[in-house]
């Protein structure tokens, strides 16, 4: 029973609900009792809400705004059973927040002094007794425990509706989806808990947003107006297959992404064979795949075309870009949170990706952003697809939008033909080109404040947002790539999809540079990402994508590539060695500098550049006048000898 003084307990207590009404509802018609009568209830209710007593917790943003536009068809059926995630916020997010901010700030003694998964837990996860109440709320609800979680920030349960609808006070009603062929089922009213200690969602009470790849067959080979690109080494004479993504965006670099390893978000399986031939039509080494099983599945594949095709893309885009990784990780389950939070607690590679639609209860996300915050710490690199849906708008969050991950838009590539060289790139958009189907890259303003890193940008030509964060941050190919799939069959795909996997192979490249260097993991990305776009040089590290549009049926006025940041490509794709060398650098440097001659008097402009040197040999004991971003000249002593390979190389400054 929970201790809530309201009328609508006082009117079901005193026998004044209609047949059929729930206890919410059965306050706008009821019966005055007699006064008498209901001071008796109210003492009786007082002394529920005793010491010892659990008082109820309402939680918000699980209802989808579908909901609010239509009228139910009816109620679930009370049998049927449902998984759910119940998830528990994070501890002591103000220092948090300090924490990730000091982990990527180049000026700060904590500057990636990454945490393990087990310090991470110590520090911010629920503690053991929040852990346990809410297991035991579940319990005493008759709820079965499916799963549970080293760092204690969600508890997977399953329960027949009747059961969970007890046990959140909802009623789970069925509505016709307004976009979808199909029917969903969604809570009547936010879901409450009698469990004291906080909650941060529920998953898993509706299905209004199912998980789905980001990526489509092509039916034919997509040439955008304007460009004519030669096409890459694919069987079909044209789509970009194998090594022809390194040929475009690392010529001339050596690293294969060995002693690194790669984890991909899946939902379904895949065929070792289409990875096999892959490799062998491409002539690329056969990488190691590791399966790693969440939420009981099996690993084999389960006939869906899309769902299995979308595996073998992301596996083979990774294996193209790092051909030399020591491994693969192919995390495969059912529930895309389970998945995520098991490549933070496992912590086993240090770039990650996800090319899947994940939606959250309701129209919105809230679990997804607290595991991201454990990526961070951790130094964790995580790719999130902006998704194929073209522009979206002022208060949607879409594909894991929020700031702790870095999104990736797609572009239509031209190149001067198999393994070849650069040419140019424009937005993706399917219907700019074929003059059908509504797939584009995905762009726009979500609902998240915008982070510091992304302040400062000039948004007035783009149709950006100064308040809001704004999407995607980089950009990679997103048409016009082969694919092996579902145990032999073969053909050109177009999506974001592509481009995720891609630049996590690319990270790959710049950890395996780090490594060599005795750096750490370059980490979260977006900080240094946004530094370097910043600077009036930012074209030597991106391939600037200035023309095309990923405008739909929804707007013709949004979003446009242009000169500098866009909401269709962001920043652009990697230009090659530069970027790599950049950001292997900034992983270990206090400071990088560009500028004056090296040693002697200056001020230099920004932490992450490259620094011009007279001399290939510094000694300890000078110092130098630094710029930071945001702050004033500083001066700092070097504490440790430093040789260049050669003049223009960039120089790490450690304290």
């Amino acid at each position: 029973m929970r201790a809530r003084l309201d009328s609508s307990i006082l009117d079901q207590t005193l026998g004044n609900q209609q047949p059929g009404q729930t206890a919410r509802s059965s306050a706008a018609n009821h019966i005055p009792a007699p006064r008498c009568d209901r001071l008796a209830v109210l003492l009786w209710l007082l002394l529920l809400a005793a010491p010892g007593m659990q008082a109820a917790q309402t939680l918000h943003g699980h209802i989808p705004s579908a909901v609010f536009r239509t009228q139910p068809l009816g109620r679930l059926a009370a049998s049927k059973r449902l998984d759910v995630v119940v998830a528990l916020p994070l501890r002591n997010l103000d220092v948090l927040t300090n924490l990730l901010q000091q982990l990527y700030d180049p000026a700060s003694t904590n500057f990636h002094h990454y945490l393990t998964p087990q310090q991470f837990t110590e520090r911010f996860g629920p503690t053991e007794a929040d852990y346990e109440a809410v297991s035991s709320f579940a319990r005493s609800n008759h709820l079965s425990i499916n799963g549970t979680h080293p760092n204690r920030t969600l508890l997977d349960v399953s329960g027949t509706v009747a059961e969970l609808e007890h046990a959140f006070h909802v009623n789970l009603r069925v509505y016709t989806h307004p976009v979808e062929a199909r029917t969903f089922y969604a809570p009547d009213v936010e879901p409450s808990l009698d469990v004291s200690v906080p909650v941060l969602a529920v998953s898993g009470l509706d299905n209004y947003s199912l998980p789905r790849p980001l990526s489509g067959r092509q039916i034919a080979p997509m040439r955008p107006g304007g460009v004519t690109p030669a096409g890459g080494s694919a069987p079909d004479g044209f789509s970009y297959f194998g090594n022809d993504f390194r040929a475009a965006y690392v010529p001339g670099v050596g690293l294969n992404g060995a002693g690194q390893s790669v984890g991909l978000l899946q939902l379904d399986g895949y065929y070792t064979s289409d990875i096999t031939t892959y490799e062998t039509q491409a002539g690329l080494p056969n990488v190691p795949l590791t399966n790693v099983l969440v939420d009981g599945v099996s690993g084999t594949p389960d006939g869906i075309t899309n769902f299995v095709a979308e595996v073998s893309l992301d596996i083979e885009m990774v294996i193209s870009m790092a051909p030399g990784l020591s491994r693969v990780l192919v995390y495969e389950g059912t529930v895309p949170f389970d998945i995520l939070n098991r490549m933070a607690n496992d912590n086993l590679a240090s770039q990650l990706s996800s090319s899947w639609f994940i939606g959250g209860q309701g129209d919105g996300d809230q679990i997804t952003p607290q595991i991201a915050q454990q990526f961070v710490a951790q130094g964790q690199t995580f790719f999130q697809a902006s998704g194929d849906f073209g522009a979206y708008f002022s208060g949607v969050n879409q594909q894991a939008a929020n700031p702790n991950t870095t999104l990736v838009g797609g572009t239509f590539l031209s190149t001067t033909g198999p393994s070849g060289s650069w040419v140019s790139e424009t937005a993706w958009n399917n219907y700019a080109v074929v003059g059908a189907g509504t797939n584009s890259t995905g762009g726009g303003i979500t609902g998240y404040a915008i982070p510091s890193w992304q302040q400062g940008i000039d948004m007035s030509g783009n149709g950006g947002s100064t308040s809001s964060r704004n999407s995607p941050d980089v950009a990679m190919v997103g048409a016009n790539v082969w694919v092996y799939y579902m145990n032999g069959l073969s053909n050109s795909f177009w999506g974001t999809s592509i481009a995720a996997p891609l630049w996590a192979g690319f990270t790959a490249l710049v950890n395996q540079q780090a490594a060599a260097l005795g750096h750490p993991p370059v980490g979260f990305l977006n900080p240094v990402l946004y530094s370097l776009g910043k600077e009036q040089g930012y074209g030597s590290y991106f391939h600037d994508v200035i023309s095309g549009n990923n405008t739909n049926s929804a707007s013709s006025s949004q979003f446009f590539a242009r000169a500098g940041y866009d909401l269709c490509t962001g920043w652009g794709t990697p230009n090659g060695a530069i970027l790599i060398n950049t950001l292997a650098t900034y992983a270990g440097a206090v400071w990088v500098a560009y500028g004056a001659p090296f040693p002697g008097a200056g001020t230099y402009d920004n932490p992450y550049s490259t620094l011009s040197l007279a001399t290939t040999a510094v000694a300890p004991g000078g110092t130098i006048a630094i710029k930071g971003p945001g702050s004033g000249a500083e001066t700092l002593t070097i504490n440790k000898a430093m040789t260049i390979a050669a003049a223009g190389g960039a120089v790490s400054i450690g304290r």
